[in-house]
């Protein structure tokens, strides 16, 4: 997922890795990425030829490199994200990315995630049903049970509000 991330980030335009692993914290909202994960994986980009690095000044007078995405390296990233597996569809952050870079991901291959994500939610709260109704549920963890069932109910909802969305765009083209 943080390979996804960083190569989604570049998207954007060409970026020193200071810059990336702030952009990514922020997105992720955990904070900075850590130069251990961060520059490794780019170093993997590079040898891999998704990413182009150069050398360029900063802004007091020091050299930074500037990594940009080459044209393999967004084939990669939307190969990548169109893979999306039932794993996937079982996190809710590999689904959000996703529905967050919709607009580079094809009419075929947003349908396919939310529909994908949904069946996953529709599953979900069948289970939550079944262990409500199964066992007898104290009053905290049946508040949590309740709470995920009311989350998962929500989520789908916006699932609709997006295949709506996809629809009406997919129209217009």
């Amino acid at each position: 997922m943080n390979d996804l991330l960083l190569l989604a980030t570049l998207l954007g335009g060409p970026q020193h890795g200071y810059a990336l692993k702030k952009q990514v914290g922020l997105i992720t909202g955990q904070g900075e990425m850590h130069n251990n994960l961060v520059y490794p994986l780019l170093r993997r980009f590079g040898q891999n030829g998704w990413i182009s690095k150069r050398t360029a000044a900063g802004q007091r007078g020091q050299t930074r490199e500037v990594y940009t995405l080459t044209k393999k390296g967004k084939q990669e990233l939307l190969r990548r994200l169109g893979d999306f597996t039932s794993k996937d569809a079982s996190s809710e952050s590999a689904f959000r990315l996703r529905v967050g870079l919709f607009n580079v991901l094809d009419f075929d291959t947003q349908k396919r995630v939310v529909t994908e994500r949904d069946r996953w939610l529709i599953a979900r709260e069948q289970n939550l049903g079944r262990l409500a109704a199964a066992v007898d549920l104290d009053t905290w963890s049946g508040e949590v049970v309740r709470y995920f069932r009311e989350e998962t109910r929500r989520e789908r909802r916006w699932i609709a509000s997006l295949k709506r969305q996809i629809e009406r765009q997919a129209s217009h083209k």
